[in-house]
């Protein structure tokens, strides 16, 4: 391998190709010929020494040298953004991949919209967004902003809190016909409730709080039930179906709360909140995409519980989101 087998230029382009997934459609995105981007990609093949892409007759697909190449690629291309970033160069306008990780109901019914708005203002950003039951793991660099239910414990990535968010216990009006109301937490163990088995928490243990400061008094109640899910979605469905009573976030159930299909159980004990935050890299603080998104998903998600008019996160929303901090 030459001493200038690999250049600078050959790296955005062959993110591109990589990404259109076809000579053409790469050919479509850069502004040249379909022949043009055939011979620059045996060039560059030419003077690595190795094949970087199989080719058919409709799609394409990367060698082993060729997915190796492209992580490297994007790396240094993000490098690049950051360094870009660092000094100053490109805060008026944000751009670059952004990698957002969320969780599957919260993502879907909320963040996925919000960057359907983010990428039209911003066209020079390009987002991914993977929905997950449980956070990547912070080690293998796998995502630019994640956006959870609570803070995490650790140190090496900033939470910065969105918007408030309680959980709350709620039942179809017509399972409680059947069974009765739950009075006090004891009674939700004559109870079916629904578990909803994600992350680290213990299974099936709601914890109640009754008053609050030195008064508080928590009652743990290890629930049981016939269902069981690790989807949040299915869960609240069987709720509604009236198979039990179910604890979820207010963000996930307050318009059936507003139009009378879910009932609050229980209403005058507090369970854990479940905060929304934004968590990323310490080294993605300045990233000019990754402020740019967290502050205009805080907008519209302080906007969106202002007009569903949702007590806990209406109480705050006078104020700014939290700021930025080093969580733990």
């Amino acid at each position: 391998m030459s001493a200038h087998a690999i250049q600078p230029s050959d790296l955005g382009f062959f993110s591109v190709l990589a990404g259109a997934g076809s000579l053409s459609a790469a050919a479509r995105e850069l502004g040249v010929t379909t022949p043009a981007v055939s011979k620059r990609l045996a060039l560059m093949e030419s003077r690595v020494g190795v094949a970087l892409v199989n080719r058919t007759t409709r799609r394409m697909s990367l060698t082993p040298e060729g997915e190796l190449y492209l992580e490297h690629a994007r790396r240094i291309l993000r490098d690049i953004d950051g360094l870009e970033e660092l000094l100053g160069l490109a805060k008026a306008s944000p751009k670059g991949l952004l990698r957002v990780n969320a969780t599957l109901g919260f993502g879907r019914s909320h963040v996925a919209p919000v960057i359907s708005r983010f990428v039209r203002k911003h066209p020079q950003v390009e987002v991914q967004l993977q929905l997950s039951v449980n956070p990547p793991p912070l080690t293998d660099d796998s995502f630019d902003v994640c956006i959870r239910f609570g803070a995490p414990p650790d140190t090496r990535v900033i939470a910065r809190r969105i918007v408030p968010n309680r959980r709350l216990l709620c039942a179809a009006p017509a399972y409680l016909a059947r069974h009765g109301t739950p009075k006090v937490p004891h009674d939700l163990l004559r109870h079916n409730c629904i578990g909803i088995r994600q992350g680290e928490d213990a299974h099936g243990v709601w914890r109640l709080t009754s008053g609050r400061g030195k008064a508080a008094v928590t009652e743990v109640i290890k629930t049981r039930g016939s269902l069981s899910t690790n989807d949040g979605e299915i869960a609240v469905n069987w709720a509604l179906e009236g198979h039990g009573v179910v604890m979820r976030a207010e963000w996930d159930i307050e318009r059936y709360l507003r139009n009378g299909r879910l009932v609050q159980v229980l209403p005058h004990y507090f369970t854990p909140d479940a905060d929304i935050h934004a968590v990323y890299p310490q080294r993605h603080q300045m990233a000019a995409r990754v402020r740019a998104f967290v502050d205009f998903l805080a907008l519209s998600l302080v906007q969106r519980a202002a007009s569903a008019r949702m007590p806990s996160a209406v109480r705050s929303s006078g104020s700014p989101p939290g700021p930025d901090r080093a969580s733990g």
